[in-house]
């Protein structure tokens, strides 16, 4: 997994009203836990482009004080009304203790099934799984060029190394499906015999008298 980093301060108080303070100046409350201990503090909205508005899943170096923890994102809260990041949770991660986040799925090659007129379909765009740190992928990469019509990939076809797929196997992650086609219904002339007139009058039978 890729890391990114983010510097913050830490809090000398905790509370509704120091977090209000805290969100009218651009900083987002934040807390990491995981270690036995909760460590509050706060850091700019503006940086978490790279941590929360991006599709991948990426480790997050919170520095501190000079100090580093290392990190992932576990929650993140949103204002109601104008949806402005108002909290963020990390959980704090070691080498030895595996964790569950959720990884982005990325298909590889052409599906045939496409390629005969299919609809490529991707059911899930992340898949929460669970192991250590260091066996973490950046991604879920799928191989979808023998991927046929009407077949899909589940959550149990899935197998990294080291990594346990948190989802029941038989829940499907993405699949080839039939185009809907709109069906056009062409009207066929009815067939008339028309019975043609006739043109030519029998000759009429004239008596000659003489």
């Amino acid at each position: 997994m890729k890391t990114v980093s983010l510097s913050g301060s830490l809090r000398a108080n905790v509370g509704k009203t120091d977090a209000n303070a805290l969100r009218a100046k651009g900083q987002v409350p934040c807390v990491i836990y995981g270690t036995g201990e909760q460590i509050h503090f706060s850091a700019d909205e503006r940086h978490f482009k790279n941590i929360i508005f991006t599709p991948e899943t990426n480790l997050v170096e919170v520095e501190l004080d000079g100090k580093k923890y290392k990190t992932v994102l576990q929650e993140a809260q949103y204002h109601k009304i104008n949806d402005k990041l108002i909290h963020a949770d990390f959980l704090q991660v070691t080498e030895d203790k595996p964790i569950s986040v959720s990884l982005p799925v990325k298909t590889i090659g052409q599906a045939q099934g496409v390629k005969d007129g299919g609809r490529l379909v991707i059911k899930m765009r992340k898949v929460r799984v669970r192991g250590l740190v260091s066996k973490l992928p950046a991604s879920i990469d799928l191989n979808i060029e023998k991927l046929a019509i009407g077949k899909s990939i589940a959550a149990g076809d899935i197998n990294i190394d080291g990594i346990t797929v948190l989802h029941p196997a038989n829940i499907s992650v993405v699949s080839v499906q039939t185009q809907r086609a709109a069906v056009v219904e062409e009207a066929t002339p009815a067939a008339t015999t028309a019975t043609p007139a006739a043109t030519t009058a029998a000759p009429a039978k004239t008596d000659a008298k003489k």
